[in-house]
């Protein structure tokens, strides 16, 4: 095993807190898809600047307060999610594709007057799904010098029962710890997955050792399934200065609906090379909180005979106060023992001290900045870029009392600071049709080296670690004299390396993740 998991483990194992919290649910988070209405997906988002679109009140609140009419639309379309993994050279792939509706918003534009310094108040609300957690994935094949989960379960069980005082019997005649054990009292000290494992004959104290002992694995197989997303709800007011100066305000509500099943399997050999059964870890999880924000913006025509426009915007971290439910089973039917076993992580902590199948802690975000530039071209052409900055690692993860949560440390060592690129342009073919097209970059946010530190109350063993993410689009928009519609089809692509466990010598499973969206928007303005 890894070094830094038994020294990891150790220090959390050592800690009064609950939480099981680490880099990878916070990075869940962080970040938003590229997603509103079909002409600023179509553009790449790069509006930053150039404003006049309801969904810039998310990313530079100034650019509402370019609008000089009111303006109503709503848009739906669909998703296509594909992940293909390759595990030891054994290929799989999942993809998924459903219906959603991804915004609906309004501006309101108000008109002071034409002699005053303030020609414009503008108000907005617009909703988007910022998120889109759904997705299906699967991996497995044949391991190598055997590599198996349950010598990371053995691991937690010899550290949690030396943190204790306490090693395995010199015989263990019923090779599975039973409510009558006498080592039962130390179980709310131990790492729950350790002790499900010795429920289970999954982890084991063979005759004459005190060390636990785990499998070898022949094959595996993972799964997992993943719905939900992050819906953001804006609330803008914007002024519009002499037609030179942009500024605007947007409050930000944020509502997270998260869940997740998994499953992973293991078929087991023994020393000799025998089949010897094998073993089902099922993990449940759900995630639900809201959280809010406030994002401060400001566009200035330094020109006044220019189109020219430069944009900035900060926004302040969001304030997430979330809840998780888990649970977990694992089963086994390990020929050495001769029978099944199945445990179930809720029936195991019924009426014990460490009931913590739901958990509350909060989540702070980090400082988002942007800049960006845009113009328009003889009122045929617009263009426009932005730069964007916001540094995942000094996310704060806390329990509701404030104080830092065990493995606060992960956020600060594996996440990095993540730079994303906009550009996008828009070109009018006749007075009623133009075309569009956009490019996004997105560096990765995790450092090389970044794993799953199981800490006390963990129950999976799992982690998928994103690389930098491209992301294309193209566009089409009719313009009537009030009635507008916009098609944009965007295409995201990414790697990334996901481990079903933590060994040194596990390789990783390569995945390339990709996402099909179509969006279809029809609205308004008058």
């Amino acid at each position: 095993m890894k070094n830094k998991v038994i020294l990891t483990a150790c220090a959390l194992l050592a800690m009064a807190t609950a939480g099981a919290q680490n880099a990878y649910d916070a990075e869940r988070l962080l970040g938003n898809d590229l997603n509103g209405t079909a002409r600023f997906v179509g553009m790449g988002g790069a509006m930053g600047a150039l404003g006049g679109d309801m969904s810039v009140m998310g990313t530079n609140p100034a650019g509402i307060g370019i609008y000089r009419s009111n303006d109503v639309a709503l848009s739906f379309g669909f998703n296509n999610t594909a992940a293909k993994s390759n595990f030891y050279g054994t290929s799989m792939k999942e993809d998924r594709t459903r219906a959603s509706f991804d915004q609906i918003g309004f501006v309101y534009s108000n008109k002071i007057g034409n002699n005053t310094s303030l020609r414009f108040v503008n108000f907005g609300f617009n909703y988007h799904k910022s998120k889109n957690f759904n997705r299906l994935f699967s991996m497995g094949g044949i391991l190598d010098n055997g590599l198996s989960q349950s010598m990371q379960l053995a691991e937690l069980m010899d550290i949690g029962m030396e943190g204790v005082g306490v090693t395995g019997p010199e015989s263990f005649q019923d090779k599975i710890i039973r409510v009558d054990n006498p080592y039962a009292k130390y179980w709310n000290k131990l790492p729950v997955l350790g002790v499900l494992g010795a429920q289970t004959g999954v982890v084991d104290w063979p005759t004459g050792q005190d060390r636990v002992m785990g499998w070898n694995c022949y094959s595996n197989n993972f799964f997992s399934k993943e719905t939900g997303g992050i819906s953001q709800y804006d609330f803008n007011v914007s002024f519009n200065i002499e037609d030179r100066v942009y500024l605007g305000a947007t409050l930000g509500v944020y509502d997270v609906s998260y869940n997740r099943f998994s499953s992973y399997t293991e078929d087991l050999n023994d020393d000799f090379g025998k089949e010897n059964g094998g073993y089902t870890l099922d993990n449940y999880y759900t995630l639900d909180g809201t959280g809010i924000d406030l994002k401060l913006g400001v566009i200035v025509r330094p020109f006044e005979s220019s189109p020219f426009r430069l944009g900035f915007a900060v926004h302040t971290p969001t304030w997430y106060d979330l809840r998780e439910s888990y649970n977990a089973n694992l089963s086994s039917n390990i020929d050495y023992y001769g029978e099944a076993y199945n445990q179930n992580l809720g029936d195991f902590l019924i009426g014990r001290d460490y009931d913590y199948l739901t958990y509350d802690y909060n989540l702070t975000t980090p400082w988002k900045f942007n800049v960006s530039a845009g113009t328009t071209v003889g009122g045929l052409v617009a263009i426009g870029a932005e730069y964007e900055y916001q540094d995942y690692s000094s996310s704060k993860l806390e329990d509701v009392d404030g104080y830092p949560l065990g493995d606060q440390s992960s956020v600060d060592d594996y996440l990095k600071g993540v730079h994303n690129l906009r550009v996008g342009m828009e070109t009018r073919i006749v007075p009623e049709f133009s075309i569009r097209a956009g490019y996004n970059y997105t560096s990765a946010a995790f450092a090389k080296d970044s794993y799953n530190a199981l800490a006390l109350y963990s129950t999976h063993t799992d982690y998928n670690n994103t690389e930098s993410k491209n992301t294309f689009t193209f566009g089409l928009g009719y313009r009537g004299s009030v009635i507008y519609a916009d098609l944009a089809y965007k295409y995201d692509m990414y790697k990334s390396k996901f481990y079903p466990f933590d060994d040194v010598e596990l390789k990783a499973a390569q995945v390339d993740n990709s996402r099909h969206q179509l969006l279809f928007t029809v609205g308004a303005r008058f």
